[in-house]
Parts: C-alpha cells; structure tokens; sequence
C-alpha cells in the first residue's frame, strides 16, 4: 500500500485496487511540462498512483508537484471532485473512474 510516498517507474497498483481513469486539471503554471494542455489523463487507484503516472508521461512535472522525499508540495492544493485531499488522505487518497483531479497552486499573501 502507498504510504504517503510515490515511487517511480511503471510499477503502479502499490494500493491493490483497480486502476480507473482520472481527468487531471492543470493550472497555467503547470501547463508547459504537460505539452501545453489544460487538462490530461492519468491512471492510479489513489492519487499517489494518478501522480507516479504523471510523472512517467510528463517528468517535467515531478518536481512541481512532489518533495524530493516523494511527498506532495506544500504550496500545491490538490482537490479530488472538489474535495480537498489533506483531508482524504493526501497521496492515499482513492480516485474512482472518471474522477477529475483539479492542481491549483498554493495563494498567499495579503
């Protein structure tokens, strides 16, 4: 099972279940490692495994969107269905099939 880390590399289902198909929604920023798109598909049971595919088919990302210790950034809000994923389980969070994963940076300031 994942543990708050992803791994790399085409061994995904570290959770076990059932890979589903998720819509990624990515912000500007983010949107030049992703070859200019607004909006791409990943795969996983959770969204450690939805980020792990992520970065194989775009590794430009990887470091926008985890830790060198392979834990989710800080300044990255990361929504499953509009809720929040701090409070399902970060990187263990389970995505069911058509799912959309919204990345929105981090605002502050005042």
């Amino acid at each position: 099972m994942v543990t708050g880390k992803v791994g790399f590399g085409p061994a995904r289902l570290l959770s076990g279940e059932a890979t589903v198909t998720v819509e990624v929604r990515l912000p500007n920023i983010l949107r030049p490692s992703a070859g200019g798109e607004a909006s791409v598909e990943a795969e996983g049971a959770t969204v450690g495994e939805v980020f792990d595919d992520l970065v194989e088919k775009y590794p430009g990302l990887r470091a926008s969107l985890l830790t060198p210790e392979g834990e989710m950034h800080r300044h990255l809000n990361v929504f499953v269905n509009d809720d929040d994923v701090r409070y399902l389980g970060k990187l263990d969070a389970k995505v069911g099939d058509g799912d959309v994963v919204t990345l929105m940076p981090a605002v502050a300031g005042g």
